[in-house]
C-alpha cells in the first residue's frame, strides 16, 4: 500500500555548480533522514571516488564534501504516494522547484540518475537551458549499473572542454 512520504530539503549553496538530482528518497535514505542512505547504494562511494576521496561516514561530513565540491543535491519528486522505494509507484507527486534553484546558485550542469529522475525532469522542466545527463541509477537495484557513464558525466560536469 502506498504512502504519502516528504522528500528531503536540496543540499545546495550560492556556490553550487553542478547539481545530481535522484528520483525520491529509498526507505532506508528516510530512515536515516539523508540522500542515498541505503549503504548498498553505490552514489557516494562513485561520487567520491571520482575525487579519490574516501566516503564520509557521517550525514554532517557528506555535507561539507557536497559543500566542498560545490555539488548540490536534491530529487527531483518532493513529495509523493509511493511503495517502498519502487520508482514505478511514485504516484499524485509535488515536483521540485528546480527553477529557484537555478537562480540561487552557479549550477552549470545537472546529472539526472536514474530513468524516473530523467522522465520527470524531461516532463516538467522543458523551458530549462542547464546542460544535464541521464546516468544509470545507483540504486543497488538497478542490475544496469555502470559505473564509466558516472565518471564520464562526472568529468562532463566538472571538466567541460
Amino acid at each position: 500500500m502506498s504512502e504519502l512520504v516528504q522528500g528531503f530539503d536540496p543540499v545546495y549553496d550560492k556556490d553550487s555548480k553542478v547539481l545530481i538530482l535522484g528520483s525520491f528518497p529509498s526507505v532506508k535514505s528516510r530512515r536515516v533522514e539523508f540522500y542515498y542512505g541505503n549503504p548498498q547504494n553505490r552514489f557516494w562511494r562513485v561520487v567520491c571516488s571520482y575525487f579519490g576521496e574516501s566516503i564520509p561516514e557521517s550525514t554532517e561530513s557528506k555535507r561539507e564534501f557536497l559543500k566542498r565540491r560545490n555539488i548540490a543535491l536534491w530529487d527531483i519528486v518532493t513529495e509523493c504516494r509511493i511503495v517502498g522505494s519502487q520508482d514505478a509507484t511514485i504516484k499524485n507527486f509535488k515536483v521540485a522547484d528546480l527553477k529557484t534553484l537555478l537562480q540561487n546558485s552557479k549550477i552549470g550542469f545537472i546529472i539526472l540518475n536514474g530513468s524516473k529522475a530523467f522522465s520527470i525532469f524531461r516532463e516538467h522542466y522543458t523551458d530549462i537551458h542547464t546542460g544535464y545527463c541521464k546516468v544509470p541509477s545507483t540504486s543497488p537495484a538497478n542490475t544496469r549499473f555502470d559505473e564509466k557513464e558516472w565518471k564520464d558525466a562526472l568529468s562532463r560536469a566538472f571538466d567541460p572542454t
